[in-house]
């Protein structure tokens, strides 16, 4: 099977979608019975996709603006992928965005719907994706979506027949060997709750600085980190940073790589995950894989994602939050448990069989 396949989102800073394409990518790249064609929607990054990313893969060299493409796509089914690829039996846009193609069948992933529950949370260019979407079901394309819950809403919001709409389970990388206690100097504590991702208001991190107010009162000993590159919408956090009543026990790394991130998430007590809407959720997996016990909030995909392998709190009750915070820190019994929950549950998740999945969704789609 010949596939076409927008590898964008493995440039630039590490993102879960960005892990998604990689991961796939790769496998897919290196299956006997496939052929990937990878390309890059951007003009910027033209040329930074290369055999050493993908091994196996062909790359597509000729560059590809991605506003103008966008715009042109919102208003016509035209140019078609099939102008850079050459030939392929189907196209998968895994970051909302698919090209139009001349005969190929086409495969949309729709990791959530952030952009029309909470537009105020987006970006000017991510306000474009549901006329996106829209364009492409029109056209026949196939959805796949990480959870049941995001399928669900897609095929609401979207009028796509529900047999059209696939849920495929994504999985956590490999976090690489790494010393906990580099984790634990960079966070300058021996205990810390650790948040990890890219700072934007749909994390809800000044709702997690208000709850770590209360812990720390009563836990001197225990630092908050935060560590992730600056989204959109950082100030609400410079602001609840200053107002913090235990700022010193606060540390702010930004971006990390990838020996710091590992180091990190394997030094960490306990990792809080507070988000207002997910779409299925990766650092609570990398996690629950290397001995973490995990608190996120009870939004519908992370409740999938978590099952019982984590504290799950109402989104933006401070209060919750606070408290099973503090009950992972005080309670050995607490944190074992949910440590050995976290082993269990990773059984449901593999790279491999999302690739399988993958695959089997591209031959329907072609079929």
């Amino acid at each position: 099977m010949r596939i076409g396949y927008d590898a964008t989102a493995m440039l630039g800073p590490r993102t879960g979608i960005g892990v998604f394409v990689t991961e796939l990518g790769r496998r897919l790249a290196l299956r006997p019975d496939t052929t990937l064609r990878a390309f890059a929607l951007t003009w910027r990054g033209r040329g930074e996709l290369d055999e050493r990313t993908l091994p196996g893969a062909h790359i597509v060299r000729r560059p590809m603006a991605a506003r103008p493409l966008r715009t042109a796509w919102l208003r016509a089914d035209h140019p078609t992928i099939e102008r850079w690829t050459g030939r392929i039996d189907v196209v998968h846009g895994p970051n909302y965005v698919v090209p139009p193609a001349r005969r190929a069948a086409e495969v949309v992933s729709v990791h959530d719907l952030t952009v029309l529950h909470h537009p105020e949370l987006c970006t000017a260019d991510t306000l474009a994706y549901p006329d996106l979407v829209r364009r492409a079901v029109r056209r026949g394309a196939w959805v796949h979506t990480d959870t049941d819950s995001i399928g669900v809403e897609v095929t609401e919001a979207f009028a796509v027949p529900p047999e059209r709409v696939v849920t495929v389970p994504l999985a956590p990388s490999v976090v690489p060997p790494a010393e906990g206690a580099d984790g634990r100097h960079l966070a300058a504590a021996e205990r810390y709750v650790l948040a990890l991702g890219t700072v934007e208001p749909r994390k809800d991190l000044p709702g997690l600085v208000a709850a770590f107010d209360a812990v720390a009162a009563s836990a001197p000993d225990v630092n908050l980190v935060v560590a992730g590159p600056d989204g959109w919408g950082s100030e609400a956090l410079d602001l609840a940073l200053e107002r913090s009543q235990h700022r010193q026990q606060i540390v702010r790394l930004g971006w990390v790589n990838e020996a710091e991130r590992a180091a990190l998430l394997r030094g960490a007590t306990v990792l809080a995950y507070p988000s207002l809407y997910e779409g299925f959720g990766l650092p609570p997996l990398e996690a629950m894989s290397v001995g973490v016990p995990v608190v996120a909030t009870s939004v519908g995909a992370l409740v999938e994602t978590c099952g019982d392998a984590a504290l799950l709190v109402p989104p933006k009750d401070t209060d919750a939050l606070a408290e099973a915070l503090t009950s992972v820190l005080e309670r050995p019994d607490t944190a074992a448990e949910l440590v050995r929950r976290g082993q269990e549950n990773l059984r449901r998740f593999d790279w491999d069989r999302t690739t399988a999945e993958m695959l089997e969704l591209y031959r329907r789609a072609v079929g």
